[in-house]
């Protein structure tokens, strides 16, 4: 139910439209392994980059791989957001469920690798080959063994996740009385992972 509001709770510190929505109750353990169920179940998010003179800069992104909370996506390498990452390497990748309300952002620093990686392999499907086309030179065919296709693997140091509690009419009657009584909706919890917490994630798979 909505949570109500004290005076003595509304500063800079605790708010509690901000401080009662973070889990400081659940075992980082549970925490992690929601995040892994909420990225494998959405499979494409967003990855931002930062392009000088521009700033921010997203693109949706098929998830190659997750390993902990590291991500590995395949990409063309002749995309301009290689040109982002060779000048910032700190990126962001989010994940929004416009069903659920969930959401999920994760910080991290990307590195790129050359064709040559075997991972390609592992990660590399038939369906890939939509997105890069076969040139005809039996070069650029969009195999795994295609010289333009590439790895971005993005280490994560700090995430953030909304996940949501109840259904959708459990969300709209949260929304809605709150509004009406001046409490705060109560419809799931925030958490954030920092690196140490990261570093468990690498160790549980």
């Amino acid at each position: 139910m909505p949570e109500p509001l004290k005076q003595s709770e509304v500063n800079s510190k605790t708010d509690p439209s901000v401080a009662k929505q973070y889990d400081n109750e659940a075992p980082k353990e549970q925490q992690i392994k929601d995040l892994f169920n909420m990225i494998d179940g959405k499979k494409i998010g967003m990855l931002n980059t930062y392009r000088n003179g521009v700033g921010p800069v997203g693109r949706s992104m098929a998830v190659g791989k997750r390993s902990g909370l590291d991500i590995l996506f395949l990409s063309n390498a002749h995309s301009q957001k290689f040109s982002d990452i060779e000048q910032n390497k700190e990126v962001q990748i989010t994940f929004q469920d416009s069903k659920t309300q969930d959401w999920i952002s994760i910080s991290g620093t990307a590195t790129t690798t050359s064709n040559t990686d075997s991972r390609i392999k592992d990660i590399w499907n038939s369906g890939i080959r939509a997105w890069f086309g076969d040139l005809g030179d039996g070069k650029h065919d969009g195999s795994a063994d295609d010289p333009r296709m590439t790895l971005i693997e993005v280490k994560a140091k700090y995430a953030t996740y909304y996940l949501t509690q109840v259904g959708l009419l459990g969300y709209a009657k949260e929304v809605g009385v709150a509004a009406m009584t001046g409490k705060v909706a109560d419809t799931g919890v925030l958490r954030e992972l920092n690196e140490q917490d990261i570093e468990q994630a690498r160790n549980m798979e």
